[in-house]
């Protein structure tokens, strides 16, 4: 079945075939653009990091790359293997995985014809959303609910980028498009109504729109004029915008009902610390295994969280639980 709208989309019913995510490039994450109008509040207050007990997930299809990038409260995580380059030789290719997470639990998810998919976000009905490459590199957000696959692709996309980064448990998903000028701007999706609407930060000159909770906060990344890349939470009107310490590159990848924020940030060199930002406090928390390359990518409302590392060239996903 497939069926075409004035907003360009696309729903198409058929088998499940593999399914990828992203969490800040595999297919190419760009920094979008956005406009706004009401002041920022800044947070950076940095604490301590929680207690967390680390597990490495990988795909053994290909041990050498692998990212998990979001996590439902059944526990189910998105994540894909593949680094992407070249898309002919090593594409990303998608999967869920179901405890007790043992190989056996992988289960393939691909938008059908694909060259490439990346699935970034699992709801907790496992719905989920993501984006797709044709053979020309060209990028298109998707959502899959029930056998059912929509094309996503906002009505005023003029660029060659649609990528959906998140979505919560009331059909409402967030990513970005780019225009001709390569430029970026985040994007609510209905799921139920097919409506579009803009994630603006005020002052920016791009916007990237990463997650969404049950109360529509969402968390995101944006440039402001400085060229400085800045994490932000929307609240309603209010956009609380913060940094790591140190840091003019943070980026917010996902956040949970309870306003938790997880991401990551640049410290000095090629050093990349995850985060968990809460109540205008930032803690810094990466895998133990990689200390300085750390990813947290997503969460979920019982605090667990998943991302990746990278140990040389070679990049682990991982699970990380409460102690």
């Amino acid at each position: 079945m497939t069926r075409t709208t004035r907003h360009s989309l696309r729903r198409i019913a058929g088998p499940m075939l593999a399914l990828a995510t992203v969490a800040t490039g595999a297919l190419g994450l760009a920094l979008p653009q956005a406009a706004g109008a009401s002041p920022a509040i800044h947070a950076n207050a940095s604490v301590s990091a929680p207690s967390f007990s680390f597990r490495t997930l990988d795909d053994h299809k290909d041990k050498t790359f692998n990212q998990l990038l979001s996590i439902n409260d059944n526990g189910t995580i998105a994540g894909y293997f593949g680094i992407g380059t070249p898309a002919t030789t090593h594409p990303n290719k998608g999967y869920l995985i179901h405890g007790p997470y043992g190989q056996g639990n992988y289960t393939n998810e691909n938008f059908p014809g694909s060259q490439q998919t990346q699935v970034t976000g699992i709801n907790l009905s496992g719905t989920t959303c993501g984006f797709y490459a044709d053979p020309a590199g060209d990028n298109f957000g998707f959502v899959l609910k029930n056998g059912v696959w929509t094309v996503v692709i906002d009505p005023h996309t003029t660029g060659t980028t649609n990528q959906l980064l998140g979505l919560n448990n009331n059909g409402i998903a967030v990513g970005f498009y780019t225009d001709s000028k390569g430029h970026a701007h985040g994007y609510e999706f209905n799921f139920h109504t097919d409506a579009f609407s803009p994630v603006n930060i005020p002052g920016a000159t791009s916007v990237t729109a990463t997650g969404i909770n049950q109360a529509g906060d969402v968390s995101g990344f944006y440039m402001n004029a400085k060229g400085s890349t800045v994490a932000f939470l929307r609240k309603g009107h209010k956009v609380i915008s913060f940094s790591g310490p140190g840091s003019t590159n943070t980026m917010a990848l996902g956040v949970n009902n309870s306003d938790e924020v997880v991401g990551t940030y640049a410290g000095t060199g090629t050093i990349m610390h995850g985060f968990i930002w809460s109540g205008g406090k930032l803690r810094t928390l990466d895998d133990p295994n990689g200390i300085g390359t750390t990813t947290i990518n997503g969460l979920n409302d019982k605090g667990d969280i998943v991302g990746f590392y990278s140990v040389g060239s070679i990049v682990h996903g991982f699970l990380g639980v409460p102690s």
